[in-house]
């Protein structure tokens, strides 16, 4: 009797052990294909020494008026502002060094096409007011430094410091104000790398202060026409700001 139990003993554990090496397999494949949902897209893209890229996006552009509050001879006091923001383009290149695990340098030259539209008031009561709408081209060269954060899956968060000169190749015309060609601006901004399975798309807003004084006071051209001459005397000084939105490909 206790061989028969042990026979039957037996037996059933060879059944449970070739049951473990039928199943075996298929746990196997099933805890892969858990562990392939997260897979890292690109795992090794961040460790380039360099790459290149491309941007587009759209911006917006504003204008800080500095008054001095000087009246005409005709007793006019002129003030301006900007009431409302025009969306412009922008595409740029994109040149990136990684120079370390966390921090990059990055150079995006490009072209910003955008307006402004400026409202001009006399505030002495009389009730006057004019219109202008000042176009641009600007041909840009900022330069950032991007820092980073841990990698989480297919995400990376990161932000931007930087600065970008500007030069605007749209023709002036003879109007009511004019601004200088030059600019620079100081950037500030955040984004997120999103690592997809043929390249990285990364979302960025960035916020840019002009750090010099765009109004062109000495204006010659206005020699013929004196009355114009008046909205740039109002003023003090004028300062630019952006606000833009990009989509990276990389």
């Amino acid at each position: 009797m206790p061989d028969r139990h042990r026979g039957l003993c037996l037996r059933t554990a060879m059944a449970v052990a070739v049951a473990l090496c039928t199943l075996l397999p298929s746990g196997q494949s099933l805890c892969a294909k858990t562990f392939n949902d997260k897979v890292l897209n690109r795992p090794y893209a961040d460790l380039r020494r360099w790459h290149l890229g491309f941007s587009v996006g759209l911006h917006t552009q504003d204008l800080k008026f500095t008054h001095n509050g000087i009246a005409t001879e005709d007793g006019q006091t002129w003030y301006m502002e900007q009431p409302s923001f025009s969306p412009g383009f922008c595409v740029n290149g994109l040149f990136d060094l990684r120079l370390n695990e966390w921090f990059n340098l990055r150079l995006s030259p490009g072209m910003y096409f955008g307006n402004r539209d400026i409202r001009m008031v006399d505030a002495s009561g009389d009730g006057g007011e004019e219109r202008l709408n000042l176009k641009s081209a600007y041909v840009v060269a900022p330069i950032d430094l991007k820092f980073g954060s841990q990698r989480y899956r297919n995400a990376r968060p990161y932000g931007v410091v930087g600065v970008m000169p500007a030069f605007d190749v749209s023709k002036k015309r003879n109007e009511a104000l004019k601004l200088k060609s030059t600019d620079c601006y100081l950037s500030i901004g955040f984004g997120c790398d999103f690592y997809l399975p043929y390249f990285k798309l990364n979302p960025e807003i960035k916020f840019c202060i002009g750090l010099t004084d765009v109004l062109q006071h000495d204006r010659p051209d206005l020699a013929d026409d004196p009355q114009k001459l008046k909205y740039t005397q109002a003023l003090k000084k004028a300062t630019s700001k952006m606000i833009v939105l990009t989509f990276y490909f990389e």
